[in-house]
């Protein structure tokens, strides 16, 4: 795969594939609803790669972007006819495809404007849904705090799961999949991981949870939400948050899932270093890392990072709210040693972990969807004393 440079130093990309390489793996992805690519429809990414030609990223989000402008135009056209539900669908695809062109960070243009097109998007399909999924302004440090809430119908004060985006999805991606909470009885609510999206932090710092402290703070005053029955959940990268959580914000959690999150050994230079090469991760790891933590280069990616280890921030061994730890034992982009650390430290947690799963566990026997029907919620909706169709 071609590299670009970041203040003139190497880029590693990841997975040394060439164009056809990279678009059979695109399609591949497409065709069998695997990240990043999941909830794209086989046909319009086949539309959209046939009008890629190189590796240069400012034409993939312009062709990406232009197969979803006409499901943006039919939505519209839809919503305008009074059809919410179907507009509703078609907006949905239209984000997927925006969502994707801005993908894995938004550097070029063309992303930055795929990222504002994803945003309208999905707004539009939010408000659409059954129930609606409320957009959340907090205040915050002369700045605002931008997430989502989606709350299920007749349940009052309803439980909480507090999601938090990974390093190149979004809280959008969070959001778009609150169903399988609901239907719990269990409310979503949706945030950007730190130095990401919409985040106030530019830049991720070690401090940047007082953000989802802040948010803690938002939700405990609606009557709505059951403050009392808050769950954390971290997704990859955003698992560390939700580790540090479970012993910064212990007494306002009911628990905390960590799925695939990195706590000590991903931080080491030697790991981190090797690990952004892996051809799990489709491209651009290097540059979705810098974006997040504000790095110019490999080098300054490699000091920033060292700083934000658990371990050595001393909170490991304090007492901590209930834990689910989950990945897969050949994951390559977070070491499994972090979760091996996180059992022999602090109080007793559980864990699961897939002796053939790469990274979050997932394997052909194990896709995110079973991960997340037979492994979270589970544990998910007994943390919060909750069960099928919302009755405690």
């Amino acid at each position: 795969m071609n590299s670009r440079s970041i203040d003139g130093g190497a880029l590693v990309t990841g997975g040394g594939r060439d164009l056809d390489q990279l678009k059979q793996e695109v399609q591949r992805r497409a065709d069998r609803n695997m990240p990043p690519l999941g909830g794209i429809a086989p046909e319009d990414a086949r539309a959209a790669l046939a009008r890629v030609t190189s590796l240069d990223r400012e034409l993939w989000a312009t062709a990406f972007g232009a197969v979803a402008e006409p499901h943006w135009q039919h939505a519209e056209s839809l919503a305008g006819k009074n059809h919410p539900d179907a507009a509703a669908k078609a907006y949905w695809r239209a984000w997927r495809l925006f969502h994707f062109a801005r993908w894995p960070t938004e550097n070029p243009p063309a992303k930055r404007h795929a990222r504002q097109r994803a945003l309208e998007s999905f707004r539009q399909y939010a408000a659409l849904a059954d129930p609606p999924i409320e957009v959340i302004r907090i205040p915050f440090a002369g700045n605002h705090i931008t997430a989502y809430l989606r709350l299920p119908a007749g349940v009052r004060p309803a439980p909480v799961v507090f999601g938090i985006a990974g390093p190149d999805s979004r809280k959008e991606d969070v959001a778009a999949h609150s169903d399988g909470y609901l239907k719990h009885g269990v409310g979503l609510f949706a945030i950007d991981l730190p130095g990401t999206g919409e985040s106030p932090h530019a830049a991720a710092e070690i401090h940047s949870d007082r953000i989802f402290s802040a948010a803690l703070d938002y939700l405990a005053q609606r009557p709505d939400v059951d403050a009392g029955r808050v769950l954390v959940q971290g997704r990859s990268w955003s698992g560390y948050w939700a580790a540090k959580l479970a012993v910064t914000e212990r007494a306002r959690l009911r628990g905390a899932v960590m799925h695939g999150g990195p706590i000590h050994h991903y931080f080491q230079p030697q790991w981190l270093r090797t690990s952004l090469d892996t051809g799990e991760y489709l491209y651009d790891y290097l540059e979705a890392k810098c974006a997040m933590h504000g790095a110019g280069g490999l080098d300054d990616l490699l000091a920033k990072a060292r700083a934000f280890s658990l371990l050595d921030l001393g909170l490991l061994d304090r007492p901590s709210a209930p834990m689910l730890l989950v990945n897969g034992a050949h994951d390559s982009q977070i070491p499994i040693a972090d979760l091996y650390l996180l059992l022999e430290h602090g109080d007793a947690k559980e864990a699961w972990v897939n002796p053939q799963g790469v990274h979050m566990g997932r394997s052909p026997q194990w896709p995110s969807p079973v991960i997340a029907e037979k492994v979270l919620m589970p544990w998910i909706t007994r943390r919060l004393g909750q069960v099928e169709g919302g009755v405690p």
